[in-house]
Order: C-alpha cells, then sequence, then structure tokens
C-alpha cells in the first residue's frame, strides 16, 4: 500500500486524581482510514487499573465538537478546560476517569485525521456493512 492508512500521535496527558492530584500518563491518539468515524485513544499497561493496555473508542465528531465546546455523554465526554487545555471524562464499569490533555495536541491529531479522510467523505457503507456482517456473523 503506498499510503499509510493510520496515524499514531503519542501524547501526553494528566490523570486527575480524587484529590485532585495530577499524575502524567502516556497516551497515544489513533486513526485508521479503515474506520474513519472513530479516534481511538490507546493507554500503555501502566496507565491503567488491571496492568493491561486499553483502549477507548469514540467518534471523531465528538473529539471536534468538545474542542470547542461540552460534547457527548454516556462513557465519553469532552469539554474545554480554560485556554490550553481539554477535559476527556472516561466512564467504565470500573469507576471513572478524568484525563486533562493539551488543546494544541488534540486539534493537531483532528487535522491529521482531515488530512486523511475529510470530514464527511468517510466510507461509511463499508463500515456498516463491517458492522451488520459481525452482528449476523457473516465473514
Amino acid at each position: 500500500m503506498g499510503m499509510d492508512t493510520t496515524i499514531e500521535q503519542p501524547t501526553q496527558a494528566r490523570l486527575v486524581t480524587g484529590e485532585g492530584r495530577e499524575v502524567p500518563v502516556r497516551a497515544v491518539l489513533r486513526y485508521t482510514a479503515n474506520d474513519p468515524l472513530a479516534v481511538f485513544l490507546d493507554f500503555p499497561a501502566e496507565a491503567a487499573l488491571h496492568g493491561e493496555e486499553i483502549t477507548w473508542t469514540f467518534a471523531r465528531s465528538l473529539l471536534d465538537q468538545g474542542l470547542r465546546a461540552p460534547a457527548g455523554h454516556g462513557d465519553v465526554q469532552i469539554w474545554p478546560y480554560g485556554r490550553t487545555r481539554v477535559v476527556l471524562e472516561l466512564h467504565s464499569p470500573h469507576g471513572m476517569a478524568l484525563m486533562l490533555f493539551q488543546a494544541t495536541a488534540l486539534r493537531r491529531f483532528l487535522v491529521r485525521t482531515y488530512g486523511m479522510v475529510a470530514c464527511g467523505r468517510e466510507d461509511v457503507s463499508a463500515v456498516v456493512e463491517r458492522g451488520l456482517s459481525a452482528l449476523f456473523g457473516g465473514v
């Protein structure tokens, strides 16, 4: 394949603890042309509760909205925090995590994803087909 179909951008996040302390955490923002509506956030094993790496998946449009105004409900919520940072609030069965990211890093990542697959040009039919075949036990 001539064109690289995945973007990976390592980034530094800060985990806000229950006591309000900020703990640095490494994470990787990932985007793939094969799943154009989603962005992936990979945390290494040492960042996760159970010592295994964990990936969060959410809509690219949610990240776009959350850089400007509070967005999302349910498992992933994103909102601007001050002028330079963005909060990701992640909910799992194990609890809730508040992560702070530099807005510039998230914006740079987003711009790179749009360079690969423009907004509104995502081939959703392939995604739907894949989702349905997974659902109905297709190949």
